[in-house]
């Protein structure tokens, strides 16, 4: 999920195809499924109004009335600034016991003991907390209220007030080991009665589903697609709050390292002419009458920003992708973590900002994202990424003969395919113990026509790739400078000059020796975390069968 131009699509499908049986299902949603869920969609509608025109609502001889109910629409129109504190559900602990708190989360369980006990277990974000209501006059509590409570279906959004105690015994099914005695409780929004999926199926791991079946037990197991299709729901799971606040911990990470590197942010069009970078055109349009697409990548204009005398700059920003490669790892959208910067004497100046960037991002995340990264665990389990202090960097060459002691024959000067990586990194791993290294002086055949040759044997080139778990993230090369021979390897490879001359002519103007990369945030979170399939690190993917939602 580099920045740099892809390798043949249909070479991508074929070396992936292991993977796709093991992790991917069809992601087309159908005509058929479409009016299946919207004739689904349209009877919840009509249950959801059928059961809130059955709602008890506040009695008007129930003396506490006043605590408990649906929260007209206008009070939630911005009608006025109260002054009320709340509380976040996440910051709740035994220091707070004895303190009256206000919170707001959706209704993940809801569980009535009897006609004057109910439990209703909020959450807000990745944080639960059980709240108890007892009817009692002294608490303000009726065996209407607690009936309303019971009433309330799953992930309505409710408002609770109440006091802060300390349960007998431990609580297992929240995160906060604390309950709040509910002394008021509102309804802000509610959710309909039939949810297509259940938030407690989709949070379970394929470990327990097993343990289940082996016991006779049948456990709903949610599939990727039906997962997919109802995204705004599958984001409640525990794993996938941890997920995102992972990517988001990179995505800072990543701009904060090279701000205090001197890198300069910047931001390229998307939209462009003609062909993207004089290959194929990526998602045609039509602009004003010009013929345009989306950029396949932010790779020209970073270096003709270094052209304009900006000596580093670096980008977060999408990356679009026509290529029709349905993978495990490959998206027709993700965002792109690119870098450029001028080059002094070797290409291994940007090997090392990369040795320094990625080694300062797996140390964040293992020391601050303790409690994401064991949420993540729970569903998905994997090992902890190894990786060394100083990254390792090997030869293509080196790489190659450790594939072929072990077996594995790779065509002379070829590009490594999926299977290929995979066991290069388990190689790697067994021999050196890391997961995370540095593969450089590729064969120039193999890479874009912008990479600067080697020096000393132009079959060779300035170029690396970077792998984790057997996955490569990033592709990168010191980059041809000279306008001569950028054209005559533009033509080499098969490109009209012509169609990219603004770029070629920016180094006509006096430009500096420069290199750089790029990489994919969805496969970094994917890669790290160890999962299966990058559709789980992309909020909204976008693959050659998915548009929506």
């Amino acid at each position: 999920m580099s920045s740099e131009p892809p390798p043949d699509a249909a070479a991508a499908a074929a070396s992936s195809a292991g993977d796709l049986a093991a992790d991917l299902s069809s992601a087309t949603i159908s005509k058929k499924q479409l009016k299946k869920d919207a004739r689904k969609a349209e009877k919840a509608e009509k249950a959801s109004q059928r059961q809130q025109q059955q709602q008890p609502q506040a009695d008007a001889d129930d003396p506490f009335a006043a605590n408990y109910g649906d929260v007209p629409v206008e009070e939630i129109q911005s009608k006025t600034i109260s002054g009320r504190v709340w509380t976040e559900v996440g910051g709740l602990d035994e220091a707070a016991a004895g303190r009256s708190v206000l919170i707001r989360g959706a209704a993940q369980a809801i569980r009535p003991v009897s006609k004057k006990m109910a439990f209703v277990v909020l959450r807000e974000s990745m944080s639960t907390v059980q709240c108890v209501l007892v009817a009692s006059a002294d608490a303000g509590v009726s065996t209407q209220m607690v009936r309303f409570a019971t009433s309330l279906s799953k992930e309505s959004i409710v408002d609770v007030e109440g006091v802060v105690s300390l349960p007998k015994e431990p609580l297992k099914a929240t995160t906060q080991q604390v309950e709040i005695q509910v002394r008021k409780i509102y309804c802000i929004n509610r959710a309909i009665p039939t949810l297509p999926i259940n938030l407690e199926d989709a949070s379970r791991s394929e470990a327990e589903i097993e343990k289940a079946e082996q016991a006779g037990e049948k456990l709903v197991r949610v599939g990727q697609d039906t997962r997919l299709n109802y995204r705004a729901i599958d984001l409640r799971t525990p794993a996938n709050q941890a997920i995102f606040r992972i990517q988001c911990q990179v995505e800072n990470k990543f701009r904060e390292y090279f701000l205090s590197k001197n890198f300069v942010g910047i931001h390229s069009p998307k939209l462009i002419a003609g062909s993207s970078e004089g290959g194929a055109a990526v998602f045609k349009l039509q602009y004003n009458g010009q013929p345009a697409c989306l950029a396949q990548s932010p790779q020209l204009y970073k270096q003709m920003a270094i052209c304009g005398g900006f000596e580093r700059v670096f980008e977060v920003g999408p990356v679009f992708r026509a290529e029709n490669s349905n993978t495990h790892r490959h998206l027709c959208e993700f965002v792109g973590l690119d870098a450029e910067m001028e080059i002094k004497e070797h290409y291994f100046e940007v090997c090392d900002i990369i040795d320094g960037l990625f080694v300062a991002i797996f140390k964040h995340l293992n020391e601050n994202c303790k409690k994401e990264l064991e949420t993540i665990n729970r569903q998905y389990p994997f090992e902890p990424l190894k990786y060394l202090e100083k990254t390792l960097k090997l030869t293509y060459e080196e790489g190659i003969q450790m594939l072929k002691e072990a077996g594995t024959e790779i065509e002379p000067m070829g590009d490594l395919n999926t299977e290929a990586e995979k066991k290069l990194g388990r190689l790697v791993k067994e021999k050196y113990g890391t997961e995370f290294f540095i593969l450089y002086r590729y064969p120039l055949a193999v890479r874009p026509f912008y990479t600067m040759p080697c020096y000393d044997n132009p079959a060779y080139s300035n170029s690396f790739d970077v792998f984790i778990r057997g996955e490569e993230i990033i592709s990168g090369a010191q980059r041809i400078h000279l306008p001569e021979l950028l054209t005559k390897r533009a033509t080499e490879c098969g490109i009209d000059a012509s169609t990219i001359s603004s770029y070629i002519e920016s180094f006509s103007y006096g430009a500096p020796p420069h290199g750089g990369f790029g990489v994919g945030l969805e496969r970094v979170v994917m890669l790290f975390c160890a999962l299966n399939n990058i559709r789980k690190t992309s909020l909204f993917p976008r693959d050659p069968q998915r548009l929506v939602p």
